[in-house]
């Protein structure tokens, strides 16, 4: 099988790129960052340098056959302004759609979020059947829209996975973001710190993306969600995180309400200044802090044949190996 894969020089793109040519897959790398690409060749992927995110974007069609695609580029961020997220998610979905009608791909993985889901309330075992709240963020509204784009061309064979929380050996975002957070002073407990979340490690997600490839024209259209299966405290996988990190956590008791209305006058404030800078508290952030939330994930037991294999603490051992603080 010969796979696109755009975000190649990402976080998951470049992981599902070096997993996929181990395999024998015949793997064609899309990103931005030419130093990657490069790394990526010399592995023996073949490598576009492009910006889906261009309004217009002549595309290649010298790229010869390409069986499926699966699209991992995206702006993933819980705070910004909302052009650059269109940019990004709509408009480089939109180009990753006309990219695979071209090339003539018979399926299209699209990586979604269950940001989309995302509420300021306790949300467990979520179906993806669940009817979707108002956006939380221009994240969300954006990935929404996309992978309603995506959904509506069955000329691609669309499929469409929900990874929840992506960690792992390189992660750039979650996990450092926590820590980054943690050394800036106190986090907060919140609801008497019930919070708790399902992540998931890079690996499964690159497990969960080669079923949806491998797959039959029966799970076209469909949506799956796909995370480690694990629901944890909040509390304890920033710890848990911080001890690897050799990282000191401090936590302060907050009452909810009172944070909630700081956390949204801080955001309105931050969108009004030139600069936009994401401000140090944000209703999503607080919201991640403050409530249980979990995914269903039979559907993709069920009709993708995957499984969760990595589990918190042995994910934790290969994110950290080697790390410098």
């Amino acid at each position: 099988m010969r796979v696109l894969v755009t975000g190649a020089t990402g976080f998951l793109g470049g992981e599902l790129c070096r997993v996929l040519l181990t395999k024998g897959y015949d793997v064609v790398g899309l990103g931005r960052n030419t130093a990657q690409l490069a790394a990526l060749a010399d592995m023996g992927a073949s490598t576009l340098a492009m910006d889906l995110s261009q309004l217009h974007l002549p595309l290649p069609r010298d790229i010869g056959r390409v069986d499926a695609m699966v699209h991992c580029a995206a702006l993933s961020s819980p705070w910004g302004a909302y052009a650059a997220f269109h940019r990004a998610n709509v408009i480089g979905t939109e180009s990753a759609l006309r990219l695979a009608q071209a090339l003539g791909v018979r399926r299209f993985v699209n990586i979604a979020s269950p940001t989309v889901y995302f509420a300021m309330r306790d949300q467990e075992n979520v179906a993806e059947t669940m009817p979707l709240p108002r956006p939380i963020n221009a994240y969300g509204a954006t990935k929404a829209i996309a992978e309603t784009m995506v959904l509506r061309q069955p000329d691609v064979g669309p499929v469409s996975l929900r990874p929840r929380g992506i960690y792992g050996a390189g992660d750039t975002a979650l996990l450092p973001r926590l820590l980054a957070a943690a050394k800036r002073g106190p986090l907060p407990i919140l609801r008497g710190g019930v919070a708790a979340i399902d992540l998931t490690h890079v690996s499964d997600v690159v497990r969960a993306i080669e079923a949806a490839l491998q797959a039959g024209s029966d799970v076209q259209g469909e949506v799956f969600n796909i995370s480690g299966g694990e629901q944890l405290p909040v509390r304890d996988i920033v710890e848990r995180a911080a001890v690897r990190a050799g990282i000191s956590i401090r936590w302060r008791a907050v009452p909810l309400s009172p944070a909630k209305v700081a956390a949204h006058v801080l955001d309105v404030a931050s969108r009004m200044t030139p600069w936009g800078r994401e401000p140090r508290v944000t209703p999503y952030a607080l919201g991640l802090f403050a409530y249980r939330q979990s995914l269903n994930i039979e559907k993709a037991r069920d009709r993708l044949g995957w499984s969760p294999q990595i589990r918190f603490d042995q994910g934790l051992d290969e994110t950290f190996a080697g790390w410098a603080t």
